[in-house]
């Protein structure tokens, strides 16, 4: 990631929220106390927003799809966090993100989505100015790849 994390401590920055306001990055640092926001609150935040944008298809790419099949049998859980990679300083947060997007939808378009929804989202609830968003396309999927997906959950 190529964002700089500066900024003066105690320096306050407007951030945007979801509903066209700011709210002032100071209120996670204060005379009262300090909200630190784990990096992996972040990373959930980030790929749940990423995951509702329409024409997503998945996150991640290749192996690390593979052991997250693996890894979400053994837990039950889902990897939110899949194909998230995060940077988090007291104010600023910046997103990596990878993705597989479904044939047929316009990539530029998507990406726009994708970061506008992860911004929104990671400002509205964190209170992070986001400094960037890279998305990176790991893959296409195609629609006659449901049936080897398919096979390919079964065996494992």
């Amino acid at each position: 990631m190529s964002a700089q994390m500066s900024e003066t401590p105690g320096q306050a920055s407007d951030v945007k929220t979801p509903r066209g306001g700011t709210s002032r990055g100071a209120e996670l640092v204060s005379e009262r106390g300090r909200t630190t926001i784990s990096p992996i609150v972040v990373a959930k935040i980030a790929g749940m927003a990423a995951r509702e944008v329409n024409g997503v298809h998945a996150m991640g790419a290749g192996m690390s799809r593979a052991l997250g099949v693996v890894r979400d049998r053994l837990t039950g859980s889902h990897g939110v966090t899949q194909g998230v990679t995060v940077e988090v300083g007291e104010r600023q947060a910046a997103i990596d993100l990878e993705v597989i997007v479904e044939y047929g939808v316009s990539i530029p378009d998507l990406a726009a989505g994708i970061r506008r929804n992860v911004i929104s989202a990671v400002e509205g609830m964190c209170g992070l100015e986001v400094t960037e968003v890279n998305i990176t396309v790991d893959d296409l999927h195609l629609p006659d790849e449901e049936s080897a997906e398919h096979e390919e959950r079964r065996v494992v």
